[in-house]
């Protein structure tokens, strides 16, 4: 008998169990989604529907059919800027988090900017978030 699991199920199962590994995925496709890495942010985000609210239900919320936010959450799918936004809501409200966005200027050069994303959960400290980011 394997002892392997299949990588999906892996981590569908630690996004049920464990709210700050979600909360971190959920960071990671924000940040992902402002780096230019726009087909990673949208599997995360669909791993991330799938675990949570699911696709039905995120439909239900979004107005939109099941069929094109799996379209929109593909890795070459065309998910605009509102239906980013509604679906990130959605997701912020059933995961029960605040989302804020900071650019920071390093000191050491004007011309390079690095962006910072983070999100806090009241139930958790930002040090718990920075162990999972």
């Amino acid at each position: 008998m394997p002892l392997t699991r299949d990588f999906k199920e892996t981590v569908n199962a630690r996004i049920q169990k464990d709210s700050t590994f979600a909360t971190a995925l959920l960071n990671e496709a924000i940040s992902l989604f402002f780096n230019g890495e726009p087909e990673t942010a949208r599997l995360i985000l669909r791993d991330l529907i799938n675990s949570t609210i699911g696709f039905e239900e995120l439909a239900t919320k979004t107005s939109k059919p099941s069929k094109s936010l799996h379209r929109m959450l593909s890795a070459k799918g065309n998910l605009t800027m509102d239906n980013l936004t509604t679906i990130i809501n959605v997701l912020r409200e059933k995961l029960d988090l605040e989302i804020k966005v900071q650019i920071i200027s390093p000191k050491l050069s004007k011309t390079t900017y690095k962006l910072e994303y983070w999100i806090e959960r009241t139930k958790f400290s930002k040090e718990d978030l920075e162990k999972h980011i």
